[in-house]
């Protein structure tokens, strides 16, 4: 069988994670890697694939390449995914898609123009508590939903961002709601649609000499199909990670998945149910002083062999029009509190 041949531009802790990811897909081939620091300073260990330095440099090697994973800042995603597509190649871009709609909608169209397809990562969508609750959800089994409650409460101090260039800035990052927890809104999204009616109070408690922009939130909605719901974060708490909670409250019954990365069923009493054994979550990312989401970038590479080589009844993970209205609902909650300064949070 023909390999599905990748490239990785960004070698980061995620970069490194997919170039891991595809090493062992026994469908796919890693042909090369780009970053602009060197070898060493990335931790690359004893990888034997090529690194270039630059896209162009990437592009002039000759090997051939069918997918170019996008693993940089988040404000770089849009513009390397473009890169990619017209050089030819699908793309598999990192969470978020883009720091703003209509960067996403260039990268959409320009992936529909080329016939190239845009994989976007929401590797939350793969644990068990979620694929088990999209099934209830969509199954109708809840009734009327009624409320839904999101709360992200992790700690991301000193230890994270002084170990980055880019965490942090305005500009590379775009906020605490693109970098840590667009993946949570993904599967908010994902189970209830679109909101409106949105209010926003946003506050920088602690990262003040960290950050270009809040570190917490509280954000009250409407949901489109019916019902209200509110999301909660913050990146202030001490020490380490408290929870990522997914709570629904509905006509025929309550259900709350939680733990630090919504990776357990705290709570499912429902009409007439008997909940299923679920198989179990991956733990999360280990990056030493702080922690990441679940570990399903494996899941990730193999959705993108499996569409590329055809697979019967297999389709793209994630559409890109749900990521691009991530980036739309993201847009929106910092939107509805632009009346508050920097120096008032």
């Amino acid at each position: 069988m023909t390999k599905i041949r990748f490239a990785v531009i960004g070698c980061g802790h995620i970069g490194k994670r997919h170039a891991e990811m595809i090493r062992r897909d026994p469908g796919a081939e890693l042909v090369a890697l780009c970053d602009i620091k060197p070898r060493h300073a990335l931790g690359l260990g004893e990888a034997q694939e090529p690194l270039v330095d630059s896209f162009e440099a990437l592009m002039a090697l000759g090997e051939p390449i069918d997918v170019i994973c996008v693993c940089l800042p988040n404000g770089l995603h849009a513009d390397y995914a473009l890169r990619a597509i017209h050089a030819g190649c699908h793309v598999v871009v990192e969470k978020p898609l883009s720091l703003s709609v209509a960067d996403a909608r260039k990268v959409i169209g320009a992936a529909k123009e080329r016939g190239k397809q845009l994989f976007c990562v929401m590797q939350n969508r793969f644990s068990p508590p979620a694929v088990w609750i999209k099934s209830l959800v969509d199954s109708g089994r809840l009734g009327q939903i009624y409320m839904v409650q999101i709360n992200c409460y992790w700690n991301r101090d000193a230890r994270y961002y002084s170990t980055s260039e880019w965490h942090g800035d305005a500009a590379l990052d775009g906020g605490t709601l693109f970098t840590q927890f667009s993946h949570f809104i993904d599967i908010f999204y994902w189970l209830f649609g679109d909101i409106s009616n949105i209010t926003a109070r946003l506050r920088d408690f602690n990262h003040q000499a960290l950050t270009d922009f809040e570190d917490s939130g509280l954000v009250t909605f409407d949901m489109n199909r019916g019902g209200m719901g509110v999301l909660n974060y913050s990146t202030a708490v001490w020490d380490r990670n408290m929870e990522s909670s997914l709570t629904i409250v509905a006509e025929h019954g309550a259900v709350k998945i939680g733990g630090q990365y919504m990776d357990k069923v705290e709570y499912c009493h429902v009409k007439d149910y008997e909940m299923p054994a679920l198989a179990p979550t991956r733990p999360g990312n280990d990056y030493g002083a702080y922690k990441g989401s679940a570990q399903n970038h494996d899941k990730v590479i193999r959705n993108v062999v499996e569409v590329l080589t055809g697979c019967p009844h297999v389709s793209v993970a994630v559409d890109p029009h749900d990521a691009e209205m991530v980036v739309d609902i993201i847009e929106r909650i910092y939107a509805a509190d632009k009346n508050l300064t920097k120096s008032q949070k």
